[in-house]
């Protein structure tokens, strides 16, 4: 038996999100099809993390166990071939058995892209957030650097029933940068619970507005209460952007 481990990017306009649904396309499901035309079997895939409808990821980590021997390089072409032109692998390895691409992970980076121009741009449509009003992005850097450190983000997640034990993250980078009308927020930390992100770019964007002052963001996390944040910001401007896996890991 062997367990591999499949880098994917995607464009998530056209789903909902990476675990498979009952009664809406996802990633995961388009995978797994052309994981069984390959393979002629369907394996289990464990999958780095939940991504919400419409989130992108330019990088997805997938790990699953097979018997079949094809060669890394060839699944890698193949599985392509089969799937749709918005998901690619982009890289396929073997990895130990106890690799699990979700429990194994050590850390990750999101990216938040906002277009902040009077006009949008048919480019970015569902790529990023269109937001018109100015945006004070050195005041926004000056914001997310509250969100560094090792907090408890029960005022930053969504709370939908499932099992999130605790709510204490590290986040180890948050910054906010311009580039243009391109604004994008980057945030790393060791791990991220539910609309997490989304949250911490609407409190952004409440500071922006003049709701919210920077130093106040150590009340939100002292609160512990989601409407003292701001708004869970739409998906489309999300990107997963990194997954991290300590290199003694990856090595069968």
């Amino acid at each position: 038996m062997r367990n591999l481990l499949l880098t994917l990017c995607f464009d998530g306009a056209a789903y909902h999100g990476w675990q498979i649904q009952p009664n809406a396309l996802t990633v995961q499901e388009v995978l797994q099809n052309a994981l069984y035309k390959v393979l002629q079997e369907t394996p289990s895939l464990k999958g780095c993390s939940r991504t919400d409808a419409g989130v992108h990821a330019r990088m997805f980590c997938v790990s699953f166990q097979t018997q079949r021997q094809i060669p890394c390089g060839r699944l890698l072409c193949a599985v392509n071939h089969f799937l749709p032109p918005d998901v690619a692998v982009t890289a396929c390895r073997e990895v130990p058995e106890a690799f699990h691409a979700r429990f194994s992970c050590k850390g990750k980076q999101y990216v938040y892209q906002i277009w902040n121009a009077p006009v949008r741009s048919p480019f970015l449509r569902n790529r990023a957030l269109h937001y018109w009003y100015p945006l004070d992005e050195a005041k926004l850097n000056a914001a997310a650097g509250y969100y560094v450190g090792a907090h408890d983000f029960t005022s930053f997640c969504t709370q939908d029933g499932r099992k999130m034990g605790s709510f204490v993250r590290t986040v180890t980078q948050a910054q906010v940068q311009r580039e243009g009308d391109l604004v994008t927020f980057t945030v790393a930390a060791d791990g991220f619970l539910y609309n997490m992100v989304r949250i911490l770019t609407g409190t952004l964007l409440y500071v922006a507005q003049g709701k919210l002052a920077p130093q106040e963001i150590p009340k939100i996390f002292a609160a512990r209460k989601r409407s003292f944040a701001g708004p869970t910001a739409p998906p489309q401007g999300l990107y997963l952007n990194r997954v991290d896996y300590e290199e003694a890991q990856l090595h069968a």
